[in-house]
């Protein structure tokens, strides 16, 4: 019985050993890449199919989720924060023919798993939030959109809800075959009388929908920083692309103020009164700070995992000279810009009088006026709170600090440098 505690470690050892590499076994094979779609493999254009040229491998036809990704669907994420201009970037991707575009699809988690908090610091909460949202993420780029109706409140019956987040701000979810009420003609269908005529969603309609387009676009605000989404980057069945949308922390914040008017009414009061309340939650601008300076470290940074994949785009430069900075993304999407996108943009980044130009999501107005229309807004005290709390990032990002109310009122002297942010290619 001397060697007996040997026998133990030994046989505990051999355990191990076997345990790892049937979990190898297992993870490795579901990213077993099927060759590129040709009429000679897959069946995918309507072919014969081959057999796996790798001995002891299954062939195509067992995952059929990377026989659908050998079509290279491009997968785009618009990543950014709450009144950044996502809404504006999101529409110059809804607008393309070839693209099926989701408006911020995690709403519906968050209200689910932390409802009450919408930039939750608590460890343990941001691990639930990020992990739901990553496995929704991946079902959608892949069109499964009955994995969103988990989260939809109250749960879709029969694959029919009237309840998607924001529906209306997708052309696809407006327009045949999901919904009737509208025809190819109807280039311009507001969000609302979308909502009014198209009834209830039909998921498997939509699904079909997305299907049926070459590209997948969803705008995320609910994810902080791109070092979250390694896992779907990285992922072999997606070909993902991440546009990172940045702004000047103090142009957010203003815009926060104005929209949020219930979460921000102690700024408000601050702003009114000359006076920061005691019980301010300064969180809801040192979140935002710190999130921004460690995603666009991570992605200026050039990591192995984002080569190709990552670009990031200033607020700021897309709104003086929208056509250009559109068409470098979709130059970085590796995508046609088709005339649709021109056409909106013209008429979206003009002045307007209508009532849609108001609207705290709208798009329609003087998009070039609207970058620094902050400095009009926010109290000089306020800036330099918000400049000594963001320094970082706001060198990092190229925006300029300003040393004295006459220099924050005065609108010839531009904040924003001019400096250029190459795609990792």
């Amino acid at each position: 019985m001397q060697c007996s505690w040997k026998a133990v470690i030994l046989l505990a050892l051999a355990s191990i050993a076997i345990q790892y590499t049937a979990i190898r076994t297992l993870t490795s094979k579901p990213f077993q890449l099927c060759p590129v779609p040709s009429p000679q493999n897959c069946g995918l254009l309507g072919g014969p199919e081959i057999e796996s040229p790798i001995e002891g491998r299954a062939g195509c036809d067992d995952y059929p989720y990377f026989s659908f990704n050998a079509s290279r669907k491009t997968h785009i994420m618009v990543l950014a924060t709450t009144r950044s201009g996502s809404s504006f970037v999101g529409q110059l991707l809804n607008q393309h023919a070839d693209i099926f575009y989701l408006f911020e699809p995690l709403y519906h988690v968050q209200t689910t798993l932390i409802p009450r908090l919408s930039h939750s610091r608590n460890a343990a909460d941001r691990r639930v939030m990020l992990g739901a949202s990553r496995d929704l993420l991946r079902s959608l780029y892949g069109c499964d959109l009955y994995f969103l109706e988990s989260y939809i409140k109250p749960a879709p019956a029969n694959h029919t809800t009237d309840k998607l987040f924001r529906r209306g701000a997708s052309r696809a979810l407006c327009s045949l075959p999901v919904c009737d009420a509208f025809g190819p003609t109807d280039a311009n269908v507001e969000e609302g009388d979308c909502v009014k005529k198209c009834a209830s969603l039909n998921m498997t309609l939509a699904a079909d929908a997305c299907r049926e387009k070459r590209h997948v676009a969803i705008k995320v605000v609910r994810v902080p920083e791109i070092g979250d989404l390694r896992a779907l980057v990285e992922d072999p069945r997606l070909n993902i692309k991440v546009i990172q949308l940045v702004r000047d922390p103090r142009g957010i914040l203003s815009s926060r103020i104005e929209t949020f008017r219930d979460t921000y009414r102690l700024w408000r009061i601050w702003r009114a009164t000359g006076r920061r309340p005691y019980n301010l939650d300064l969180s809801q601008l040192t979140v935002v700070c710190e999130d921004f300076l460690g995603s666009v470290s991570t992605g200026l940074s050039h990591p192995h995992w984002l080569k190709g994949k990552y670009m990031l785009v200033r607020y700021e430069d897309l709104s003086r000279n929208p056509l250009l900075k559109t068409m470098e993304i979709y130059d970085f999407l590796g995508l046609p810009m088709d005339k649709s996108v021109e056409e909106w943009i013209q008429t979206n980044t003009r002045g307007s009088t209508e009532l849609s130009a108001k609207h705290k999501y709208g798009t329609v107005r003087d998009s070039a006026a609207n970058a620094e229309s902050w400095r009009l807004k926010l109290s000089y005290d306020m800036v330099e709170y918000t400049q000594a709390t963001c320094h970082k990032v706001l060198h990092q990002l190229g925006y300029k600090a300003v040393k004295s109310a006459e220099e924050l009122k005065n609108m010839s002297l531009s904040l924003v440098q001019d400096k250029t942010f190459v795609p990792f290619s």
